[in-house]
């Protein structure tokens, strides 16, 4: 499956912040991870932020540690805050959920199957 088209975009400038909201119906049914990956023009989606509901853990790609937080609510929609954006941080969000997700020194990425939610075009302007 693919990202869902864009939902709407999000215009911020450099240092500040945006939340993203992911209430994709179709996760709910699914015990795994969920999480974030940002597509930069020409480039393939990356992981950049996941939580594993198994193991209670969360995880960061190192360009967003410290600065973006995932969360989730009861209700299974799943968050995006994040803050101190800078114009690299220009890009495509998408939230999607797996079964399971590998993680490297290299970051991850969601594999073929995943279930995506929608598009979200963040654009950070100096």
């Amino acid at each position: 499956q693919s990202p869902l088209p864009e939902s709407g975009g999000h215009s911020v400038q450099e240092g500040g912040s945006v939340k993203l909201t992911c209430d994709a119906p179709r996760f709910r049914h699914i015990e795994g991870c969920i999480g974030w990956s940002r597509q930069f023009p020409g480039k393939e989606r990356e992981g950049i932020a996941a939580l594993c509901t198994g193991t209670g853990k969360t995880y960061y790609d190192n360009s967003v540690k410290g600065r973006f937080t995932i969360s989730q609510d009861t209700q299974n929609t799943v968050f995006l805050q994040m803050t101190s954006l800078k114009t690299d941080d220009t890009g495509i969000y998408s939230c999607a959920a797996a079964p399971g997700l590998t993680f490297s020194t290299n970051g991850f990425r969601f594999p073929a199957g995943s279930y995506w939610g929608q598009e979200n075009q963040v654009t950070v302007s100096s």
